[in-house]
């Protein structure tokens, strides 16, 4: 599973959208900083994924993020892939025991298939669109998680790109 976090908040970014011909759309826009964070592992050989909506990115986020996808793994171990942000590899780090982490090169997110599930959300859920509270914002990000959790067809063909599939069937066949 790829790993990453992406911050969402009140800050709107207005998009292009639909009007009828000779009608200009009206898009409010606000800038309230206030922010909240989802951390989110998906597999990009079967599309499944877990999403988890936390208050802040430090290393006490990530070993509840840890803590909750190894109770939802019971049953596997986990290659965890994550960038290395500060919180992901230091002491106090508490990796269970049906996972284990390795890195993608620094400053290289453009390795981590999780960076274009964030533009998914972005685009499908909060295009165009202002909250009223940051309860708003953790609503929809509620609605994006059960969405993706029961359409992992859609993670799958996102996150499943040819270089990292065609590297999971070679270490298959080393394995059996």
């Amino acid at each position: 599973m790829f790993q990453d976090e992406a911050r969402f908040g009140r800050i709107t970014d207005p998009r292009k959208c639909w009007a009828p011909k000779g009608i200009r759309p009206v898009v409010k826009k606000q800038f309230i900083r206030q922010y909240t964070y989802l951390f989110g592992a998906f597999s990009p050989l079967d599309g499944q994924n877990d999403l988890i909506i936390l208050p802040e990115t430090s290393l006490k986020t990530m070993n509840i993020f840890l803590e909750i996808l190894s109770d939802r793994h019971k049953n596997e171990f986990i290659l965890l892939i994550c960038d290395k942000a500060s919180f992901h590899g230091y002491a106090g780090l508490r990796i269970p025991e049906n996972v284990i982490i390795e890195y993608i090169p620094p400053r290289s997110p453009e390795l981590n298939p999780s960076e274009n599930m964030w533009d998914e959300i972005r685009e499908k859920f909060f295009g165009n669109t202002v909250f009223k509270s940051l309860d708003g914002v953790e609503d929809k990000l509620v609605e994006a998680a059960l969405f993706y959790e029961n359409n992992p067809q859609i993670v799958e063909s996102i996150t499943g790109w040819h270089w990292i599939i065609d590297a999971m069937d070679k270490a298959q066949k080393v394995i059996y």
